[in-house]
């Protein structure tokens, strides 16, 4: 794919850095000449442009990209990135980092954002994730609330240790895409079979988290701080 990141601060960098590594196509738009450093990802197109100028993300071909991401430190900036990079350029795919929790009901479709992550709320889920074995938790919202990445931690004596992955019952709504075990990442098949301390990350309707926890008989949340969909 080729991918556009607004900002090439620590984050921007690792992003790049990852894409390239997986093979993928990056321009990296900065404002700020001392930030820009091609040594940190060579192969990597570096701009000097200002994400929030139609005129120089016009010049940087912006809409010759599959997926931007707006990674600024700076909520205003990739708010406005966001939409433009949506409405004016008609990239497909737009994901926006959320600086400010407190900000974040605004990342949505109305500005163009596909995905929005808020580290601070990531990282707090992910705490409620560690100490959470058996309960169901929100990692993301995908598409404006429409879906969730939600993470079940199997406990060690599960009941559905051993069995396929095939024999789960699951919500018509809901669909496994991750066992994490051991440190390894394994894409699920139908007969792969199930242990007890897999972390089993679904994609999920909010609507059939409910019919999940049922099906894979854990409980429900333990903290509304893993919800990824807090207005102000």
């Amino acid at each position: 794919m080729k991918v556009a990141i607004a900002g090439a601060g620590a984050v921007g960098r690792s992003i790049a850095q990852e894409l390239l590594r997986g093979g993928h196509q990056v321009m990296l738009l900065e404002r700020r000449l001392d930030h820009i450093d091609p040594t940190v990802a060579p192969t990597a197109v570096w701009t000097h442009a200002d994400a929030c100028e139609l005129e120089t993300l016009e010049e940087a071909g912006l809409e010759t990209h599959d997926v931007v991401i707006a990674a600024t430190g700076d909520d205003k900036v990739n708010l406005v990135f966001s939409l433009l990079a949506k409405t004016e350029f008609g990239v497909g795919r737009v994901v926006a980092r959320v600086n400010d929790p407190r900000n974040e009901w605004l990342f949505d479709s109305s500005w163009g954002v596909d995905v929005a992550v808020s580290t601070p709320r990531l990282l707090a889920s992910l705490v409620e994730e560690a100490v959470s074995v058996g309960d169901l938790v929100r990692l993301m919202t995908l598409r404006q609330g429409q879906a969730n990445l939600v993470e079940i931690t199997l406990p060690t004596d599960t009941p559905l240790a051993g069995r396929a992955v095939r024999t789960l019952t699951l919500p018509r709504d809901a669909a496994l895409v991750t066992i994490l075990r051991g440190g390894r990442v394994i894409v699920p098949q139908a007969d792969d079979p199930l242990e007890g301390e897999d972390e089993l990350l679904f994609v999920a309707s909010v609507e059939a988290e409910d019919d999940l926890r049922k099906a894979l008989g854990v409980n429900g949340f333990g903290s509304e701080t893993a919800d990824t969909t807090e207005q102000d």
